[in-house]
């Protein structure tokens, strides 16, 4: 049983014996939310709080980024630690019907930094993966509903305009979630990125080469947004940035990369703009 809930709450994984309510896992908005705003820039609405480095790494250890601090959007302290909770009852993702569906136009993230998106999956949790994801698909997923009852049908147009209201580049325009047409350009093109799915087939691979359990060392520069994780012998590190960058590690090789000009040179490894390398 995995729990769809947004409530940062330990609570909702711990055993019975421990007060808990026994769900084998949780998904963990925080860590896409964290990733999106690092990849995209986008930080309108409850992304306003993202955008630091520093959160993701966090989120690489334990995924509630907010765990019992100041919630601006919320206005309230949100959140609990989870620390006593293992890796692998979480569950991670890049994108998923809330957080692609709940846009207000339903799009996907973009091809360029698609590969770095699925590179950040190989954190210690469960990894999901959109309806696409795994090679490349351009369609977006936009909200769509078919109510009868013209009351509900008009309370669900009225309720996605003020979602937005907290986007400032949003307005009338949004997708009416009763049209035809809105379900229409949400259906599959199926149309592959084939260097995409390869990628995604060998990061499939390399996870289970990858011990169990936590991130034993993670660290970061947040000035030159770049983060790297070590996980027994092999080291994840992951540039944000719009320019290379030269990212410290132990490792000699490079066993999986987004960009074949990934390379380890003097104790660093040289990656460039928005690219991930698995190092060994």
């Amino acid at each position: 049983m995995i729990a769809e809930s947004g409530l940062n709450d330990p609570r909702v994984i711990r055993p019975r014996s421990a007060g808990g309510y026994a769900c084998d896992a949780a998904w963990a908005d925080d860590f896409h939310h964290s990733l999106r705003v690092l990849l995209t820039g986008y930080r309108e609405g409850y992304y306003a709080e993202f955008g630091r480095v520093a959160q993701l790494a966090k989120a690489f250890h334990r995924p509630h980024v907010h765990d019992g601090d100041y919630s601006v959007f919320r206005s309230r302290r949100f959140g609990a630690p989870a620390e006593d909770v293992p890796a692998r009852r979480f569950v991670v993702f890049a994108q998923n019907h809330d957080q692609v569906g709940n846009r207000a136009y339903g799009d996907r993230l973009a091809a360029d930094v698609r590969p770095l998106a699925a590179f950040c999956t190989l954190a210690p949790f469960v990894p999901l993966l959109f309806m696409g994801e795994e090679y490349g698909e351009d369609a977006p997923f936009q909200f769509f509903s078919d109510h009868i009852d013209e009351e509900i049908a008009t309370a669900t147009r009225d309720g996605r305009r003020r979602e937005f209201a907290a986007f400032a580049q949003f307005g009338e325009e949004i997708p009416d979630p009763q049209a035809v047409e809105t379900f229409l350009a949400s259906k599959l093109t199926r149309v592959a990125d084939h260097e995409l799915a390869a990628l995604y087939r060998e990061l499939i691979a390399a996870r289970r080469e990858l011990p169990a359990g936590d991130a034993e060392e993670i660290s970061f520069d947040e000035d030159a947004r770049w983060l790297r994780l070590s996980r027994g012998e092999f080291e994840l590190a992951c540039n944000f940035s719009a320019e290379s960058a030269r990212v410290p590690c132990r490792a000699t090789w490079v066993r999986l990369a987004t960009d074949a000009a990934a390379l380890v040179r003097d104790g660093h490894v040289e990656l460039p703009p928005l690219a991930g390398a698995l190092l060994r």
